[in-house]
C-alpha cells in the first residue's frame, strides 16, 4: 500500500494523507467489481511488501476463479 501512495503522491503532486485516500477509495473500487472470494488477494497482495508474492497470489486468485467458472484447480 506504502508503495501505491508514494507513486500517487509523486505522479499527482498530492501529499502523503490525500495519496492515501485516494489509493484507498481506488482499491475498494476495484475490490467492488472483483467476487467476493478474490477481494481478500487485493489486500495480501498490496500488504506483500512487493511484487515478490504477487505470482502466488495470481495463481491462487485463478484457482479461486476457476472453481467459480468450473474450471480445474
Amino acid at each position: 500500500m506504502e508503495e501505491l501512495v508514494k507513486v500517487i503522491s509523486e505522479r499527482t503532486g498530492l501529499p502523503a494523507d490525500q495519496a492515501r485516500a485516494a489509493a484507498q477509495a481506488a482499491i475498494d473500487f476495484i475490490k467492488s467489481k472483483l467476487p467476493e472470494p478474490v477481494q481478500g488477494y487485493v489486500d495480501t497482495a498490496l500488504n506483500s511488501g512487493g511484487a515478490g508474492g504477487l505470482g502466488d497470489i495470481a495463481g491462487q486468485a485463478g484457482n479461486v476463479l476457476g472453481s467459480l467458472f468450473g474450471g480445474k484447480q
